[in-house]
């Protein structure tokens, strides 16, 4: 949604890097640049001139002059006034003292405000609330039927006692106003605590709307009113949220199809003009696409410095907690990295959603949106086949794994030997990173990250002791008898090494444990 307005920003940014000292006419040239990249976005007039003014009048003063960094100064400054312009701080649904709790859903017709019932019933339920959806949306053909889709979908009743129409020559009959009053009965007897009312709209603003919309809202008294508006339509936004406003005082706003290829001056524009909080954002179609808004981190995504919080949100709430034991402790235990648990580990990232929309959260992920576009989501589907055509065996040691079993692994994926070939070289690489952390070396090419909580600390001490070697004495004498000693214990040494060869019987006395080796490794010896 905010591609073009990021890439026009970042790269109005990049002209104030390295400068030591920011002038008036630098900031009248980012200024400037900011505000063609904001009316080219759609965004409202009135807001644009607020956002750019408040920016200038910052930029020009104490805060950047005596900064360290001027150029990076500025870029915080937009930061906080887009955030600013969004909402400011994150806003929460307000719960009812005494339950239900009353969400009344309004907008116009198109927005997806059905759509949008089922997800917000999908993520209050996953929070622990049991919620009801009220069908009073009797104008739109299917629309009570596309909510009981939606509400099998996500697991939550619909109280829908009239059918509505099923095509737009059919004339509405049924009383909007009585069904979302008898669906909070419902709810009160069936003591479900969130009550979620899906109304009728419009192609455009009229009265009829405004009078069934503001009968709706006197007969429920609801305790939050949503307005569903689509983040796609433009400057038109502003009106039809203004007339809303005035209609039936809603106390929240939400973004709809936010993964479009729009403009989205509507998100920017929205809260500014009508001072009431973005609440929610919709960016897809699956139920699972709905997330809370966060105006900063919404600001971070359109100044490509990524949404990391998000991120790992995502990944708390669809991360298996036993899967992520276990791996923690093969970890500690400094055991291999094996196929299973890269199959796994693939298995969880999946869980978390579109991969595109995943990396496009990390910061300057707007330098390689390129690659990203046409990243192929059917890439771990691939993965999964060739580890899954390989045996048990090989998936523990890949390296038995020569050109004849890599030819049937890729007839029975479906893939190239190439393929098959590619992802052993990038799981060879991800074996060393991990037994590299496991040994507290930290990450390769990443000085100061040192493995986590101590895993190989006492590995390291040994091989900082085994590295200081001892003084050599400056007596001919001492030094000999030195040099003497050492040989003796490197003798004592090979001799009590196990006898034997790899082809030939070993040691009965052999103790696989005088090796010193990974734990779990031991079942490969015959032992």
């Amino acid at each position: 949604m905010f591609n073009s307005l990021s890439d026009r920003l970042t790269s109005t940014f990049k002209n104030l890097r390295g400068k030591g000292r920011v002038t008036e006419a630098d900031v009248d040239a980012t200024v400037r640049e900011i505000r063609r990249a904001l009316l080219d976005a759609d965004v409202a007039v009135p807001v644009v001139r607020a956002f750019t003014a408040s920016v200038k009048e910052r930029a020009l003063g104490l805060e950047v002059s005596q900064a360290l960094n001027p150029g990076q100064q500025v870029v915080k400054i937009v930061n906080e006034e887009l955030k600013a312009i969004l909402g400011g701080e994150t806003r929460r649904l307000r719960l009812a003292k005494n339950p239900p709790t009353v969400i009344m859903l309004a907008g116009l017709q198109g927005a997806g405000k059905t759509t949008l019932a089922g997800k917000l019933s999908k993520h209050l339920k996953s929070q622990g609330h049991s919620p009801l959806l009220v069908a009073a949306d009797l104008q739109r053909p299917n629309a009570v039927r596309q909510l009981q889709v939606n509400g099998e979908r996500a697991g939550v009743p619909v109280y829908a006692p009239h059918p509505g129409v099923s095509s737009e020559f059919e004339a509405a009959t049924g009383d909007p106003v009585a069904v979302a009053r008898q669906g909070i009965e419902e709810a009160r007897t069936k003591l479900y605590d969130v009550v979620i009312v899906d109304t009728a709209g419009r192609l455009g603003v009229d009265a009829e709307l405004m009078q069934q919309a503001a009968d709706i809202r006197a007969a429920i008294n609801p305790d939050e009113v949503l307005f569903v508006i689509d983040a796609m339509i433009g400057q038109d936004a502003v009106n039809t949220a203004q007339a809303f406003n005035e209609g039936v005082n809603f106390t929240g706003v939400v973004l709809t199809k936010l993964d479009g290829d729009a403009r989205g001056g509507a998100a920017l524009s929205v809260a500014s003009v009508t001072g009431k909080p973005i609440m929610f954002a919709s960016t897809g179609e699956a139920l699972t696409d709905f997330e809370v808004f966060h105006p900063d981190r919404m600001a971070s995504r359109i100044l490509d410095l990524g949404d990391v919080l998000t991120l790992i949100e995502q990944a708390e709430q669809s991360w298996d907690k036993d899967e992520a034991n276990r791996m923690a402790k093969k970890f500690a235990d400094q055991e291999d990295f094996t196929l299973d648990d890269f199959l796994a580990q693939m298995q969880q990232i999946r869980k978390m959603g579109s991969m595109k929309k995943m990396l496009m959260m990390m910061p300057g992920a707007a330098g390689m949106r390129e690659q990203l576009e046409n990243f192929d989501e059917r890439e771990i589907d691939r993965v999964e086949a060739i580890v899954r055509s390989m045996t048990p065996h090989e998936r523990v040691a890949p390296k038995i794994i020569n050109g004849s079993r890599r030819a049937r692994i890729a007839r029975g994926s479906g893939v190239h030997v190439s393929e098959v070939n590619g992802l052993l070289e990038r799981f060879v690489q991800a074996q060393k990173m991990m037994k590299k952390m496991a040994q507290g070396g930290g990450i390769p090419g990443m000085p100061g990250m040192a493995g986590p909580g101590g895993f190989g600390g006492a590995r390291k001490k040994q091989q900082a002791a085994k590295g200081k070697k001892k003084a050599k004495s400056g007596n001919p004498a001492k030094a000999a008898q030195e040099r003497a000693a050492a040989e003796a214990r490197a003798a004592g040494a090979r001799k009590a090494l196990p006898t034997g060869s790899a082809f030939g019987a070993q040691d009965a006395d052999f103790d696989p444990a005088s090796l010193n080796l990974p734990k779990g490794f031991d079942k490969f010896l015959g032992k």
